[in-house]
């Protein structure tokens, strides 16, 4: 492993498709699929969706900051995401499905803070963005079947992402000429 190696930690909804958008960044060692923020050890899905444990779909990338910043992980967290919903996340709703972005230093929460300030300042949005900042917790790995999902199951997953509302809704918000 590099020595240069962070975790981020990011909520942003259905985790299927979280991780993608991540997994050829340059930069990137691992994406992986979870749930974190709750209060009970080692979770199963099961259990997450039920609302009940605390938890959040979560994915939990590795990288290598000297080569992809945490700066540039969060312009891509933010750009899958609908900021302002505070229900959950297009189609799937609960907090299990809230979006947080989970720091594991102060210099982490310290960018986390300045990224949501400036997309707060940006007018992007006419709602006030909710996605909370965070201090990272233990991240339970998903089971294995939810792990590169979009890729072991390509159909459903296009039809899912689709179907919920999050790709029309990043191609209107986040796929503007230039940005």
């Amino acid at each position: 492993m590099p020595t240069n190696t962070e975790k981020a930690t990011f909520s942003g909804g259905c985790f299927w498709c979280m991780e993608p958008p991540f997994s050829d960044v340059e930069g990137v060692i691992s994406v992986l699929p979870g749930y974190t923020g709750g209060h009970i050890q080692d979770p199963i899905y099961e259990q997450v969706i039920t609302g009940k444990t605390g938890h959040v779909e979560a994915i939990q990338v590795q990288f290598n900051s000297g080569i992809v910043s945490y700066d540039v992980l969060l312009r891509i967290f933010w750009s899958q995401i609908d900021p302002t919903d505070n229900e959950g996340q297009f189609a799937d709703k609960g907090d299990h499905y809230k979006t947080i972005i989970f720091y594991h230093s102060e210099v982490q929460r310290q960018i986390a803070e300045q990224s949501k300030k400036e997309l707060e300042l940006s007018g992007r949005f006419e709602k006030p963005i909710v996605t909370e900042i965070k201090k990272a917790e233990p991240f339970y790995v998903a089971e294995t079947y939810h792990q590169q999902f979009y890729k072991k199951n390509p159909e459903y997953y296009n039809r899912y992402k689709v179907g919920s509302g999050r790709d029309s809704f990043i191609k209107k918000f986040w796929k503007r000429s230039s940005e």
